[in-house]
């Protein structure tokens, strides 16, 4: 893994690409600058669609479609949650789901050592960028250190002008909560149950019930976890 690189230059390039092609270029020489052996951009949004730029396999990016995998994926829940870069160390693979879907990814050449960095839009929009190897957990640890701050940069860099290229892919703009869905969503976002958030709001479990679905409606979220997620991501709650 490369120790020290000037980035300016491929910022530079970054800025200069026109098509998704010549940005798909640019990636590939920003992970060959850098040695490592992955790099991706990721967007999903809230209807499941899936969009992108990978240095993976095709067979894992085709089995990752198919399996719909972004629904479980605990890279993907894990930075719905946050708004900082996330090193994949520090997120919860002890599930069976989540331990059956490593083993896969790791068949198909994903390395053990990851960097994911949160991206999100005025209207709704995520997405991650990647940095993707295999190695030792010093060795990881040592270019995160190093290089960190700049791949912060980078991601943006190359967020702003993928969407340049595919404006289409913008969601419209959310539909807005309700103060009492946004109460119910963040409280059960703090980790009360149903009976508690209930109890707090001076509503039943049936009308609570309703908030919920109502709010999972309008975010296009799976379940009541999704919605919660997107809503963090959208900054509609704040806990």
């Amino acid at each position: 893994m490369a120790t020290k690189v000037d980035l300016g230059q491929i910022l530079q390039d970054l800025e200069n690409t026109n098509t998704l092609e010549e940005l798909s270029a640019v990636a590939e020489r920003l992970r060959d600058a850098l040695k490592v052996e992955h790099l991706t951009y990721h967007w999903v949004d809230g209807a499941g669609d899936q969009y992108g730029y990978t240095t993976y396999s095709d067979a894992w990016d085709e089995r990752y479609r198919e399996k719909n995998y972004h629904r479980i994926d605990p890279v993907i829940l894990g930075c719905f949650q946050r708004f900082h870069p996330v090193d994949w160390k520090s997120l919860d693979w002890s599930g069976k789901v989540a331990k059956a879907f490593l083993l896969d990814a790791q068949n198909h050449g994903v390395g053990n050592q990851g960097y994911s960095i949160p991206i999100r839009g005025p209207n709704g929009q995520f997405a991650l960028f990647t940095v993707n190897h295999s190695c030792d957990d010093q060795t990881w640890k040592n270019f995160v250190s190093a290089y960190g701050r700049d791949l912060i940069l980078v991601a943006h860099y190359i967020n702003r002008k993928a969407l340049e290229f595919e404006k289409d892919r913008q969601p419209d703009c959310p539909r807005s909560l309700s103060p009492r869905e946004i109460d119910a969503i963040t409280l059960l976002a703090l980790g009360y149950s149903r009976a508690q958030v209930a109890h707090s709001l001076t509503i039943s479990e049936h009308t609570l019930r309703v908030y919920i679905e109502s709010a999972r409606s309008k975010l296009g979220a799976h379940n009541t976890t999704h919605a919660i997620a997107t809503a963090l991501s959208r900054g509609l709650i704040v806990v």
